[in-house]
């Protein structure tokens, strides 16, 4: 009876389910300092709960130096890092590969690819041999991590020396990931026919487990997002319009203020995306040739060249990235047609104010017509009534009280004035 009994609450544990929880990070976008931020945090969280870790993959690449600070932080980690590209249609390309393969269990979702690891050299040209130690200094720490994995590969190399690209299924048949999982039940499920030692200690996944999501805090999502190839490309641009604004216009101070802060901003992005100095000074000479062209009659061909230098410094600003992350060519056409429009508006509301007559001061009243208040003869004064108000006046012909007359000069405090003929009015 007691063994039947023990039998029974045996199978009753063994039936009831476990119960755990897993820490989820999501890496979206390049691979920047407040990201590494973020992760370094996420793997500490983790440790400190005793739980272990998911962090989702999805981005371009990003600064080597900032991801072999992440990679260090996974492989040395006491808990489970399980790292998983995912949704479909992500990518795990250039840097993002080596923390792909960091990760203690590596997955991919179906309909994802990893690769494209060939290091860029960021905002400098590099000799043949300088670019080879770097080439060969990311071959050998790919090559590092994978064999501390268990997962090295022959084709990793060419993945980081011809960046050569493969597909889920593709990273799967050469075992440079652990399986393919479309989804968080798919990957649970399998992750719990795996255990992981990690630090000496057994760890069980279970496909119950709760996944419990690890957010960005407001300054790293901040400096994030402000670190986006287009939003620094923006900031830059505007950050100059600000300036320029406060040096054609002074004592305005907004735009200075706001100028000063969005290029600021803007040149702390581009320790993500070094510049080319190269467009930085055609940028600068558009805005130039924009504020001479305001100054300056030339017909408009200051403006033009202004529009020219400024889409090619445009195009150059950020010429030393990967495509995937350089500004969109449409908000640099944008950008460029909206700054030459607003230019050209600026020049035409010019030369339309200089040509405009007038309405106020002593020129004002050239043209102004009134009405003599009294007789006016040559060599003696009169009065007049013009704009409202009662004028003295002299005449070089002889104007009747009540005639019409119109002003020509503006000596002082008295009108010179003339009749206003039947014929002329």
């Amino acid at each position: 009876m007691k063994k039947a009994l023990l039998r029974a609450l045996l199978c009753l544990l063994i039936s009831f389910p476990v119960h755990s929880k897993i820490l989820v990070a999501r890496l979206e976008g390049v691979i920047n300092p407040p990201v590494v931020s973020y992760l370094v945090r996420a793997i500490e969280q983790a440790e400190k709960s005793k739980v272990p870790l998911i962090i989702e993959i999805d981005t371009p690449g990003g600064l080597l130096e900032s991801t072999r600070v992440v990679v260090m932080r996974i492989l040395n980690a006491s808990i489970p890092v399980i790292t998983y590209v995912y949704p479909s249609g992500a990518r795990a390309a250039s840097a993002g590969l080596f923390l792909l393969e960091a990760g203690h269990i590596a997955v991919m979702a179906p309909g994802t690819h990893a690769g494209a690891a060939h290091p860029v050299a960021f905002g400098q040209r590099l000799s043949k041999v300088m670019g080879e130690k770097v080439t060969n200094d990311a071959v050998a720490f790919l090559r590092s991590i994978a064999s501390e994995r268990g997962r090295y590969h022959r084709f990793l190399d060419k993945m980081v020396l011809e960046s050569k690209t493969l597909t889920a299924r593709q990273m799967l048949k050469r075992r440079l990931i652990n399986f393919i999982a479309k989804d968080h039940s798919e990957l649970l499920l399998k992750l719990s026919e795996k255990k992981v030692r990690v630090s000496g200690k057994a760890y069980t996944f279970h496909r119950n487990d709760e996944l419990v999501h690890f957010p960005m805090s407001f300054k790293e999502k901040f400096l994030h997002a402000i670190s986006h190839p287009s939003v620094a490309y923006i900031m830059l641009v505007l950050g100059f319009y600000g300036l320029l604004f406060e040096l054609s216009n002074p004592g305005l101070i907004f735009p200075g203020v706001v100028g000063f802060v969005l290029l600021v901003l803007g040149f702390y992005s581009l320790h993500v995306l070094p510049l080319n100095y190269a467009g930085v000074a055609l940028i600068l000479f558009s805005f130039l040739l924009f504020l001479l062209e305001v100054k300056i009659t030339s017909h408009g061909l200051l403006g033009v060249g202004g529009a020219v230098s400024f889409f090619l410094g445009s195009l150059m600003l950020f010429d030393k990235v990967p495509r995937a992350m350089k500004p969109s060519m449409s908000i640099i056409v944008g950008l460029t047609i909206l700054t030459a429009i607003f230019f050209f508006f600026v020049v035409v509301a010019g030369v339309l104010a200089l040509r405009k007559r007038p309405v106020s001061g002593r020129e004002g009243l050239v043209g102004e017509r009134g009405r003599a208040k009294s007789r006016i003869v040559p060599g003696s004064e009169g009065w007049v009534f013009v704009h409202g108000e009662r004028w003295r006046a002299v005449s070089d012909e002889e104007i009747e009280e009540g005639e019409e007359v119109e002003v020509v000069e503006v000596r002082g405090l008295t009108l010179k004035v003339r009749r206003i003929s039947d014929d002329s009015a």
